[in-house]
């Protein structure tokens, strides 16, 4: 039996579905975030491919005490799409944190550790041979070093990517690429499909 994983790099992810969805609608894109049907967006590009495992890795949400109003609302943001994900059948996996830097007068809100949990999960699984296929659905470069270490050890990866803009380098180092459309992914979120 073939043991594919699909791993979403959350932040990354849900920072390319709200690019989509922020140029279609004027407003309501975090609440049609928490409410993602992620069976629904994956279900055509990912067809044929038996998934066995989908992993959610998102960062820990903390209070900021100059944002308490924006961070509680991240927070319960973050509460409705983890049960919404569950639902669904995935694994949510709080891995790093973000956490607020001032820069200047402004607060600025970063994401550590996620990509450093994907890739230390992608390359233990291969190690442990939990898997032959990893469908990678990340923007992040700092994944490439972990993928060369993956196929080393004969496991295929996918790089599951966005039609606007799709990371070339990941694109590169994988086996092969599959794009989402934005149209599917405006579908996924309770749009229409055009």
């Amino acid at each position: 039996m073939s043991n594919c994983i699909l791993f979403i790099d959350g932040e990354n992810f849900l920072h390319k579905v709200e690019e989509v969805l922020s140029g279609t609608r004027k407003s309501g894109v975090k609440e049609q975030l928490g409410n993602i049907n992620l069976d629904q967006l994956f279900e055509l590009p990912l067809k044929g491919l038996k998934v066995s495992r989908k992993v959610f890795y998102a960062a820990k949400l903390h209070s900021h005490p100059e944002t308490q109003k924006k961070s509680e609302e991240l927070i319960k943001l973050q509460r409705k799409l983890r049960n919404n994900l569950v639902k669904q059948g995935f694994e949510f996996v709080i891995a790093g944190n973000v956490r607020a830097q001032k820069v200047g007068q402004r607060v600025v809100f970063r994401e550590k550790g996620v990509d450093v949990r994907i890739a230390v999960d992608m390359v233990s699984f291969a190690c442990d041979k939990k898997l032959d296929t990893v469908i990678l659905c990340s923007s992040d470069s700092d994944l490439q070093p972990a993928i060369s270490e993956v196929k080393r050890r004969n496991a295929e990866v996918i790089y599951l990517g966005f039609e606007n803009n799709p990371n070339k380098g990941l694109a590169y180092t994988t086996d092969r690429t599959i794009l989402l459309r934005n149209s599917e992914i405006i579908e996924a979120c309770g749009g229409k499909k055009k």
